[in-house]
């Protein structure tokens, strides 16, 4: 990924237990409210596998996006580390402004457009977040 905001915290997988698919491959982990805030801002692109995990988040904003990406909302893990996908967004357009807040969401994944598709994610599926 390019842009300034990689934090020395360890990149994590998303993966889809449900469906047997992988939604990033290589995470990087948006650390304390300014990492949150800045998010994939001032950015250019996201790369294929790549993604964005901010957690203890319930919503995001798309306001000086440059292009448009997938957010997948999850809830609190389980016993077994995987949470909950609570709600999907497609295809977010750049300067969409605040992306309604998910009620119970623990965490949001921001991925490049077109990823909730070809991972064929659904609602109540169960994602695990782990370090490589």
């Amino acid at each position: 990924m390019t842009g300034g905001h990689e934090n020395a915290t360890p990149r994590r997988t998303a993966r889809n237990l449900t469906r047997s698919t992988v939604l990033a491959a290589d995470l990087e982990i948006a650390a304390g409210l300014l990492g949150k805030f800045m998010g994939l801002m001032g950015r250019g692109s996201l790369a294929p596998g790549a993604g964005l995990w901010l957690p203890e988040s319930n919503g995001i904003h798309m306001m000086f996006m440059r292009f448009p990406i997938d957010a997948v909302f999850v809830g609190a893990p389980g016993s077994d580390g995987s949470r909950s996908v609570l709600s999907l967004h497609r295809a977010l357009p750049t300067w969409r402004g605040l992306v309604p807040l998910v009620r119970g969401a623990k965490g949001v994944l921001e991925l490049p457009a077109g990823t909730i598709d070809e991972s064929a994610t659904a609602l109540g599926d169960q994602v695990l977040i782990e370090d490589r």
